[in-house]
């Protein structure tokens, strides 16, 4: 489908708005995400360009030249990481970042879809696991590409995505304190219906297993990615004669939150309590003691989908996937469990 003259014998904008029983210009107003279209018309317009594989011309410049970053919250410490990355590279091609919240950690909310089709940014780079199948091909049609910056989840093999490593991060998180001598290990990872947390879960069974140690299900937990969920899960693990003698946070904040239910408890860190985190945000190396944990490149990430975003790519081959490799970083949260413990 074509948006001229449909020389080539395909259907054109102007024979759509005819099958659809409306005007040329509400047709156009429908493409760039106009709120003046009745909800009932925009669907009728979308389901004939989708029907008829329309997709816009992308060689004409956009509206302004903007990378627009998408979070469902920007509370988050590694948020700043990823908006540095996408940053190093807007500033590389003369752009901006436009910053959007929107949604829930999975997808982003139906209201900002309007919005990005009248901005038409040079792309949009997401921090969400993945997007509904409406919101793909709204994007696609508007020639607006998109990654996936995704810490957080398995997005689908047409979805353009970078992300990392997080079963073998697991995994060497775990092996460490096993290394050091700890066989009575708990974890809290993140929430259940995350990828991330599922993925650094199995690496923790897979290294407990391979060192012929058995799991205890009262040591498992699972958290939010946040200091209080992070603090009120270790208040549960803590508790009692065979608590754990090491824990492995699925997050840096979750960790801060298992120092203070450490000191909470009387326990010392790392004396009677080795603690692990994960993601290597700035914080980690300024907590007291200095926290161990598993680097994610965050920034890494972000400017790999920024370039991944901004790369010419034949929209007829498969889409690509990138993952980067995490890293243990050591510090003073972790020692040998005590003799007695």
């Amino acid at each position: 489908m074509r948006d001229d003259d449909g020389a080539d014998g395909r259907v054109t904008l102007a024979e759509v708005a005819t099958r659809a029983g409306v005007s040329l210009s509400t047709v156009s107003k429908v493409l760039n995400g106009r709120s003046d279209v009745s909800p009932r018309t925009r669907t009728k317009v979308e389901r004939l360009l989708e029907a008829h594989g329309y997709r816009r011309r992308a060689t004409g410049a956009p509206q302004a030249p903007l990378i627009e970053l998408v979070f469902h919250e920007l509370e988050s410490v590694w948020a700043m990481e990823l908006i540095r990355g996408v940053e190093n590279v807007a500033k590389e091609q003369g752009a901006a970042v436009v910053l959007t919240e929107s949604g829930t950690r999975h997808a982003p909310g139906p209201d900002w879809v309007e919005g990005v089709l009248r901005r038409r940014p040079l792309g949009v780079v997401l921090v969400f696991s993945t997007l509904p199948d409406k919101v793909k091909k709204q994007l696609r049609s508007r020639a607006i590409p998109f990654v996936i910056i995704d810490p957080a989840g398995d997005p689908e093999p047409d979805v353009p995505s970078v992300g990392s490593a997080n079963w073998a991060g697991g995994m060497a998180a775990t092996r460490h304190l096993i290394d050091l001598g700890h066989e009575r290990v708990g974890i809290i990872t993140g929430p259940e219906d995350m990828m991330c947390s599922l993925a650094r879960l199995d690496g923790f069974r897979s290294a407990m297993t391979m060192a012929g140690l058995t799991v205890d299900p009262r040591h498992v937990r699972f958290g939010d990615f946040h200091v209080q969920g992070g603090f009120a899960r270790a208040m549960e693990l803590l508790e009692g004669p065979d608590r754990p003698t090491a824990v492995f946070a699925g997050s840096d904040l979750q960790a801060l939150g298992v120092l203070e239910a450490a000191r909470l408890k009387g326990l010392g860190v790392p004396r009677d309590l080795s603690v692990v985190g994960y993601d290597d945000v700035p914080l980690a190396q300024w907590s007291s003691p200095a926290l161990t944990t598993v680097h994610q490149p965050l920034r890494q990430m972000a400017e790999e989908a920024a370039r991944m975003l901004l790369r010419p790519r034949d929209p007829a081959k498969a889409a690509l996937r990138m993952e980067l490799a995490t890293e243990l970083v050591v510090r003073q949260s972790t020692a040998p469990p005590r003799r007695d413990a």
